[in-house]
């Protein structure tokens, strides 16, 4: 090999390993960003499930009024 394959040589290993880096530095960030928005959608879907607990207990509620006999009682007394 003659000095000047070489050094095309070193050049060429030394560029292809920097791209390597900075895509696996991409790589990494790429994951941290879909990791952190995987724990915002976790702690959203929380929130999400709890205010629908709530309403579903609201609803529950609202039924057993509804379906009350004092309260279609009540209704008749004020319809007439």
């Amino acid at each position: 090999m003659t000095g000047t394959t070489m050094i095309v040589l070193i050049v060429f290993i030394s560029v292809g390993f920097g791209v390597m880096y900075d895509m696996y530095k991409k790589h990494l960030e790429f994951k941290e960003k879909t990791f952190n928005l995987s724990q915002e959608n976790d702690n959203k879907n929380e929130t999400l499930e709890q205010k629908v607990t709530i309403l579903e207990n609201r609803i529950q509620v609202l039924e057993k009024i509804v379906t009350d006999e004092g309260y279609s009682v009540q209704k008749d007394i004020n319809n007439l």
